[in-house]
C-alpha cells in the first residue's frame, strides 16, 4: 500500500518525458511538499521502475544527484548513462542544457 504522497510523487515522475529531467526540489513543489529529501526517500524505494523513471530526477545544483538511494560513483555513472541514452548530458558533473528541465504544472494533480 502506498501513501497519498508516494502516489503523487510516482505520478509526477511517470509524466516526465524521455529526454527531460526535473530537480528533487521542483518535484517536491509539484506534489505540494516542501521537502526535496522526502521526495528522494520515496524515489529510492521506487517499485515501478522503469515505468516511473526516477533516473530523470536530479539535484537542484543540476548535478545528477543520487540513484536508487546511493551516492556511489558506479550508481551515478549508471544514472548518467541512462540519461545520456535519452539525450540528457552532463559536463563537469552539471547538466549541459537547462532547457532539458521539465516544468510540471501542479494543477494536473
Amino acid at each position: 500500500m502506498f501513501t497519498d504522497f508516494q502516489c503523487r510523487v510516482y505520478y509526477v515522475v511517470s509524466r516526465i518525458p524521455r529526454g527531460r529531467v526535473i530537480t528533487y526540489a521542483m518535484l517536491a513543489e509539484a506534489v505540494g511538499c516542501k521537502s526535496a529529501r522526502a521526495v528522494g526517500q520515496t524515489l529510492k524505494r521506487n517499485p515501478f521502475a522503469p515505468l516511473v523513471p526516477c533516473h530523470r530526477v536530479i539535484a537542484s545544483d543540476l548535478t545528477p544527484g543520487g540513484y536508487r538511494g546511493k551516492q556511489t560513483t558506479s550508481m551515478i555513472h549508471r544514472k548518467v548513462a541512462l540519461l545520456a541514452s535519452e539525450g540528457v548530458y552532463f559536463k563537469n558533473g552539471k547538466l549541459t542544457d537547462k532547457r532539458k528541465l521539465y516544468r510540471f504544472i501542479r494543477r494536473y494533480l
